[in-house]
């Protein structure tokens, strides 16, 4: 997979995209709907930003019924890997990214039970 340094931290340099890349470094997949009410942003902006990870290739998804589930791309480069897994650990208890973890633990009827109903 060719992936740009350049565009690599172009994508890490927006909050909102930053914030859903962590996540997903922790959570492993997430959909659209825990990654709203985890960044508690509308759908239309957080479904923006996931196509762009998704175009630059750092992100991939997969469908299930309805849902569209996001996760870090199987085909990153080990540098990207690297820099994502340090970036996640050493923020991991810093705010937004302490909160945005804490709203994905409370969010109710989280996927598997009735996502986004």
């Amino acid at each position: 997979m060719e992936l740009s340094a350049e565009t690599f931290f172009k994508a890490l340099a927006d909050p909102t995209r930053l914030r859903s890349l962590m996540l997903l470094v922790q959570e492993g997949e997430l959909c659209v709907c825990e990654l709203m009410c985890a960044l508690d942003i509308i759908q239309p902006k957080i479904s923006r930003h996931l196509a762009q990870l998704r175009e630059a290739g750092i992100v991939s998804t997969r469908r299930e019924g309805q849902w569209i589930y996001y996760r870090l791309h199987k085909n990153l480069p080990a540098w990207v890997k690297q820099v994502l897994k340090a970036t996640a650990k050493g923020v991991a208890g810093q705010a937004p990214f302490a909160d945005d973890r804490q709203a994905l633990v409370d969010m109710p009827d989280r996927p598997g039970a009735s996502c986004c109903a």
